[in-house]
């Protein structure tokens, strides 16, 4: 034992002795930049920040302390088990890339852990009523956004939105808002510009 913390000893102290000696005449260099104080994947690194690409619900009269869980497709049934194991669940965000084609699809919606919100973020309007009516079927509260390019391409889609039961408000993303083709529309309209 005696040994080898000697030998410890002497290989600390014959690195610090093997470091080169800089001349007292040798011109000073720029100094380098410090290492962050914080440790990474805390402040310092930046690479750890959540994408924003993601809808970020915040309701100010949910005081809950929750936990939410988005996906980007329809999860199945075990997934919707397994969620109950999480802990303070409170709300379950869906993000669709297209309107799903049929109620099978969408069926496993209906094991949604009991008490937990439902939001499904779609995007466009429906191709019509057969787009909307799966939605329909669905025993599970929701609620549903749609964000929308612009006003709608016919009265038939507004018709099929207004007869979507859980629809909670539609968005329209335009550079320009203007009410103008929305005047059918029976929900809560919002505009959102982007600006980069």
């Amino acid at each position: 034992m005696k040994a080898l913390l000697t030998a410890s000893l002497a290989l600390a102290l014959a690195g610090c002795a093997g470091a080169p000696k800089i001349p007292p005449d040798a011109p000073a260099r720029e100094a380098e930049a410090p290492e962050p104080s914080t440790p990474r994947g805390v402040f310092a690194d930046e690479g750890n920040a959540p994408a924003i690409g993601d809808p970020l619900i915040v309701d100010r009269g949910d005081m809950r302390l929750g936990t939410t869980v988005q996906y980007h497709r329809i999860p199945s049934p075990a997934e919707l088990h397994d969620l109950t194991l999480l802990p303070s669940l409170t709300r379950v965000v869906l993000t669709l890339d297209e309107w799903p084609k049929d109620y099978a699809r969408l069926q496993p919606l209906n094991q949604m852990p009991e008490g937990v919100d439902l939001i499904v973020v779609l995007p466009g309007w429906p191709y019509g009523r057969a787009a909307v009516d799966p939605w329909n079927y669905l025993s599970v509260p929701m609620r549903i956004v749609v964000v929308v390019g612009g006003p709608p391409p016919s009265i038939d889609a507004v018709t099929a939105l207004n007869q979507m039961r859980g629809l909670d408000r539609v968005i329209a993303q335009m550079e320009e808002p203007s009410r103008t083709g929305f005047e059918r529309l029976q929900c809560p309209l919002n505009f959102r510009k982007l600006i980069r």
